[in-house]
This record gives structure tokens, C-alpha cells and sequence, in this order.
């Protein structure tokens, strides 16, 4: 069958083999790689194997077990976020750190060593992992942890699902009062009252993130909408949540993005808020999640599908880094409705490959224009690579060999711990081109 991820290219065809047991074992199919597949939220092809078979993990969504005292969770590798927060948030406790989407798996979220909001007092997801068990094809089973198979944890934790099958994993969870966030949105005139406030809001505030408008250019570069919270106190009220989502039923015709209609887009998104500061109690779903309620918006960009590019520059000299790179979106003309901008904190990331480091990141979708977004996108390529910065390989369809080797200098000792029989689109692209 022809499988997407969820920016829809590349199109990969692939066999599909469910594993619904943590007990049974890895469905080896001769002449074919394979690759584990949770929810398929990875934007690139680091979650296709075309010409190979996916093994599909949904059907192991187990919880195990639930420490509420200490809150500890144990669960099978195919469980999602969504499922978790249902079960955990009436026991007063959160994700420790979580994407901007509750859709992704246990296992999938180990594999991409994910980040949130709050990294720069978290960390990432794989620093919260205390073990999970690892399955190989030829049947072995490895308990990994800090301080078991601990070079095998290093390199499970951000390598994408290639050194084997995460049957189960136990991760520590965050106290929390209520399922509410305390949050401020600060309108910001321009990058330079980015960083201002990002400064102030680090130390006192543990969820951080910018929508950018980049479409804005001269004194209004980098103009958006700063959020920062923290988790609620014990006597905050807030709306709860309906839970009521709206559905994208068909492909956006390819005229409907465009410079025009992403410039009045963004342009009421950053007018509808009048006032400078914005102080509410939120529920968690729309502060984290707020994407979640459109099921199916990927379908917006259309058949074509999009690219999107999130890079981390250094903190040093990280101003002039995005003002290029916002810079090269703006006079390019191809704006993009999700732009977010965040700061890494020094946390040190437990996985060989993980891709937060200090730093400043920035992602953006942009709507698949052929040859003219490619172009574009390698010239934010360039600018990353001339000042050390990198690519995030969950996010990526389309970076360089070269770009990849230099982004992440351990790949070659990851190599050693890929299972023979399991491969990726995105790796034989990014290690054999």
C-alpha cells in the first residue's frame, strides 16, 4: 500500500504487519527492512521504509502499570499521549514534557526524543524515561535504562525507531493541581522584544513558545504572539474542555495557499489579539494542543502536501541567525501559517541523535510549490549549516547527506546498534546519498 507521513511526501509504498502483543515477535519478512510505525505524526521519511514493511505498533496500547502515589507509568510502546493524559489527568498528574500534538505514541515519542514548550527546565522526553524494553528481529530482548544496557538506551532514545521494536516503557510523570494553565500571550512588536521577553519569562515561567508572522518585514520582522504559563495552583478555574473537533473532509484546491491568503491570515492572527498582554486560566488541551481540534488539517496544504524545516541555531549571535533566516522566508514570499519560535535550554539530551541543543529553534510548514520551496528551504539549510546550527530529522524530507553527517557527528557510532533487518526511507537517504 502507499503509506504518508503526515505532511504527505514523500509517497512511500510498504507492507503493512501489525503487532498487537508485546510478547509475540517481530514479524520478519524475507528481502524486506523494516521499520517500526506508531501514529505516523513525523512530518518526513523518518517514519516510511519504501519497499520494506511497517510494522505497526496501535494495537499495543496497554497500560500496565500506574504508580498515583509516586507517579510512575509503565505501558506498551503503541500507547498515545491522548489515551495517557485521559488516564493520568484525573490523578493529578502530566506529561513531563509533550509535543504540539497529543497524537503520537509512547515508542515514537522515545524514538524522536521529542520536546515541548518547556525544555529549557525539562529537558526532553528521553529524560524522563527511566527503562523500556527493546526488541530486536532475531528475538532478543533488552532492558534499557541509565544504568542498564545503557549504550543501547543512548542510542534508542532519538534514533528513530532503528535499533528495534519499544514493546514497553516506564517514564516519570508531573504533579499538576488541576488540568489548567495559568498563561500570559504577549503581542511582540518586532525580534528584538522576542528575546526581550523570552529573557524575562525563563526563569519564572515553565512553558515558553512564539507564533511568528513571517511575512512581516523591515521594523516589523518578526512581529507575533509570545505564550508562556505555568501550571495552574490549586484554586484556579478555568473553562474545561468540550472536547468537540472540527474535521477537514476534503484536499484544499492548490490555489488556496498563497502569498495573499497566508499575509491575511497572519495578519488577523496577530490583530485579533488588541491588547498587549493577555493574562487567562486555559485549559491544557488548547494551550498545548491547539491543532488537535482540527482533525485532519493536514488536508489544508492539499494534495501536494508541505515541507516543514525546524532548525536550532547556537544562542550565540542567535538574534542575527533567525532575523537571516525570517529575513529569507519574508523576501521569498512564502510565508507559512505555523511558525513557531522557542528557546532550548542547556538541558543535555540523553539520545546519541537528539536534536535539541542550546539554542533558538524555529519551525515552519510551507505548502509543497515544487522547485521554488526546495530552493527556498535550502537556503535555510545554508544559513543553519554556516553557524553550526541543525536540522530536526523527525521534521525533515529533504535534507542533505552532508547536512545530516554534519548535524549529527554520532551517527556512525548509532550505526553500530541499528538492527540488521530494520531500515528507514530517511536514513538510506540521509547515510547513503
Amino acid at each position: 500500500m502507499v503509506a504518508e507521513s503526515w505532511g504527505r511526501l514523500p509517497k512511500a509504498k510498504q507492507q503493512l504487519h501489525p503487532m498487537t502483543w508485546r510478547s509475540d515477535s517481530i514479524p520478519v519478512v524475507d528481502g524486506c527492512t523494516m521499520l517500526p510505525h506508531g501514529l505516523g505524526r513525523s512530518y518526513g521519511d523518518s517514519c516510511l521504509n519504501d519497499g520494506g514493511v511497517l510494522i505497526t505498533t496501535a494495537g499495543m496500547d496497554r497500560l500496565i502499570a500506574l504508580d498515583t502515589e509516586n507517579g510512575i507509568i509503565t505501558c506498551e510502546g503503541g500507547v498515545s499521549f491522548a489515551e495517557i493524559l485521559r488516564i493520568i489527568v484525573p490523578h493529578g498528574w502530566f506529561l513531563p514534557v509533550t509535543p504540539g500534538t497529543k497524537f503520537v505514541t509512547v515508542g515514537g515519542a522515545i524514538a524522536n526524543d521529542i520536546h515541548g514548550k518547556n525544555h529549557h527546565v525539562a529537558g526532553t522526553f528521553g529524560s524522563h524515561v527511566q527503562a523500556f524494553e527493546l526488541l530486536r528481529s532475531d528475538g532478543e530482548r533488552l532492558t534499557c535504562s541509565p544504568t542498564e544496557n545503557k549504550d543501547w538506551f543512548a542510542a534508542t532514545i532519538g534514533g528513530m525507531g532503528l535499533t528495534g521494536l519499544i514493546t514497553h516503557a516506564t517514564f516519570q510523570l508531573k504533579a499538576i493541581h488541576n488540568p489548567y494553565i495559568d498563561m500570559e500571550s504577549i503581542k511582540l512588536r518586532d525580534l528584538d522584544e522576542f528575546f526581550e521577553v523570552d529573557a524575562e519569562s525563563l526563569d519564572t515561567f515553565e512553558y515558553t513558545v512564539s507564533w511568528i508572522d513571517v511575512l512581516a518585514k523591515g521594523s516589523r520582522l518578526g512581529r507575533g504572539l509570545y505564550m508562556r504559563g505555568n501550571t495552574a495552583l490549586p484554586d484556579a478555574r478555568g473553562k474545561s474542555h468540550s472536547g468537540k473537533t472540527r474535521v477537514v473532509p476534503l484536499d484544499a484546491p492548490g490555489f488556496a495557499l498563497n502569498h495573499l491568503t497566508i499575509k491575511l491570515f497572519n495578519t488577523a492572527y496577530y490583530q485579533r489579539q488588541q491588547r498587549k498582554r493577555v493574562n487567562k486560566v486555559e485549559h491544557y488541551e488548547p494551550f498545548f494542543y491547539p491543532l488537535d481540534s482540527i482533525h485532519a488539517w493536514n488536508k489544508l496544504y492539499g494534495r501536494r502536501g508541505f515541507y516543514q524545516h525546524q532548525c536550532v541555531v547556537p544562542y550565540s549571535d542567535s538574534r542575527d541567525h533567525i532575523q537571516t533566516l525570517l529575513k529569507t522566508i519574508s523576501d521569498s514570499g512564502q510565508g507559512s501559517f505555523l511558525a513557531v519560535l522557542k528557546v532550548f535550554g542547556d538541558h543535555e539530551s540523553p539520545g546519541l541523535l537528539s536534536f535539541p541543543r542550546p539554542g533558538v529553534t524555529l519551525a515552519l510548514d510551507f505548502a509543497n510549490l515544487g522547485n521554488k520551496t526546495l530552493e527556498l528551504m535550502n537556503r535555510l539549510d545554508e544559513i543553519v549549516n554556516n553557524c553550526g546550527g541543525a536540522i530536526y530529522p523527525a521534521k525533515d524530507a529533504r535534507m542533505s547527506a552532508n547536512s545530516f553527517k554534519t548535524h549529527f557527528p554520532h551517527w556512525e557510532t548509532l550505526h553500530a546498534f541499528i538492527d540488521p533487518a530494520f531500515s528507514s526511507s530517511f536514513w538510506r537517504r540521509v547515510t547513503e546519498g
